[in-house]
């Protein structure tokens, strides 16, 4: 998707820089060329010779050196590239950035170029909040700087907050679009959402607390990235996203008719909370309170729509990911839940009441898939989805 595209990477001094490795890899693998740019604080956290191996390239470390300046000047170097990239970018280069100042390679290139820059904000989360850094922030965006991120999370010093640089395949999803490129065009994913009602009688129902923010948040981040997304929403608290073919059920049973017609897809992503079980025989009319005598509700299953699609003979989707919200165990339960299910990924999730997880803002997920459990720091739904359907995008590009 990269292809012939030259990046020139700039690595400035933080922890997250042990993520720029894996962004060259990642860069790389779809065909960019990556020149390594290392500020002096960022060697105290990757070598140069680690990042040279992974990006097959020399590294460029400082601005007097005769023979780098021989071979290729600074001012070209700046100007080489099809996208200039600072990832992870510091309190301290943002600051540089905004100021005008050039007292290093770095800085110096930032000032010479007149290519597009595009930088991934990684620092404390007092850091980020502090007026000056959002000024600094405001001024590289009026200078027409790209901003990716930051998430919000654990931190390294451990405090938790906005200012975790974005994970490496958001990073190489933004720098898709920047070339105009989307990597999910031509595919169709499916993606359920929301609760399910399942009706007692025409003014009584069956449901869960699912406000559908998740699904919701995945169907529009997959949609950025170009995919055709049939949305299959039951009644959600928010609403559905932007730019995809909305299909809006009730029941249980209704969305596994959505879901059929919606086949094939490319992918399926089961986010919905789908409710285990329906009353058999609801009442047509409402049902009227009687001293003493309690209603008799005879339940009968819903179908398992996630197994049913994961173990089709025919037409199965390339990939199936499910969705595990569990109160206990959450591991063990969600491992065996994807033994079970025979879908390719497992999201799974604590919706115990004390985590605010379901009908709230941010989700703690662990991902779950042949390779094992891998446990995601907590987040905003949004930049779950976002890390999600870059994964999702790896999978199917």
């Amino acid at each position: 998707m990269l292809q012939d595209k030259r990046i020139l990477l700039i690595l400035t001094g933080g922890i997250a820089a042990y993520k720029g490795l894996d962004l060259i890899r990642r860069l790389r693998e779809r065909g960019a060329a990556v020149t390594p740019v290392l500020t002096r604080a960022a060697e105290q956290f990757v070598t140069p010779l680690s990042v040279s191996a992974l990006a097959g390239e020399k590294v460029y470390r400082d601005l007097f050196n005769l023979t780098d300046e021989a071979e290729m000047g600074h001012i070209q170097l700046s100007r080489s590239a099809d996208l200039i990239l600072v990832a992870p970018a510091t309190a301290d280069i943002m600051a540089k950035m905004a100021h005008g100042r050039a007292d290093d390679l770095a800085s110096t290139l930032l000032l010479a170029t007149d290519t597009s820059v595009m930088v991934a904000p990684a620092m404390n989360v007092r850091m980020w909040d502090h007026p000056a850094t959002q000024r600094n922030l405001a001024q590289i965006k009026s200078d027409g700087v790209s901003v990716v991120g930051p998430n919000k999370g654990d931190m390294a010093c451990g405090e938790h907050g906005p200012g975790r640089m974005s994970e490496p395949m958001e990073i190489v999803a933004a720098v898709e679009a920047y070339f105009g490129l989307r990597p999910l065009s031509g595919k169709r994913v499916l993606v359920t959402s929301g609760p399910t009602h399942e009706p007692i009688d025409p003014v009584r129902y069956i449901a869960n607390r699912s406000s559908g923010a998740q699904g919701a948040a995945l169907g529009q981040a997959l949609a950025d990235l170009g995919a055709h997304v049939v949305f299959v929403t039951g009644p959600a608290v928010v609403p559905p996203p932007i730019g995809v073919e909305v299909v809006a059920v009730q029941t249980a049973q209704e969305m596994k008719g959505a879901v059929n017609a919606a086949l094939p897809v490319d992918a399926a992503v089961f986010a919905a909370a789908v409710a285990d079980w329906r009353v058999e025989g609801a009442s047509a009319q409402k049902l009227k309170k009687v001293a003493g005598d309690m209603p008799k509700l005879q339940f009968t299953e819903n179908p398992d729509i996630l197994a049913e699609v994961a173990q089709m003979d025919q037409g199965r989707p390339g990939l199936v990911v499910g969705f595990a919200a569990e109160t206990d165990d959450v591991v063990a339960h969600a491992t065996a839940k994807r033994a079970r299910k025979e879908c390719d990924w497992i999201v799974a999730n604590d919706v115990s009441p004390e985590t605010g997880i379901m009908g709230g803002t941010e989700n703690a997920v662990i991902l779950i898939t042949d390779h094992g459990a891998d446990p995601w720091p907590s987040m905003s739904k949004t930049d779950v989805a976002t890390q999600l359907a870059a994964r999702i995008s790896d999978a199917l590009t």
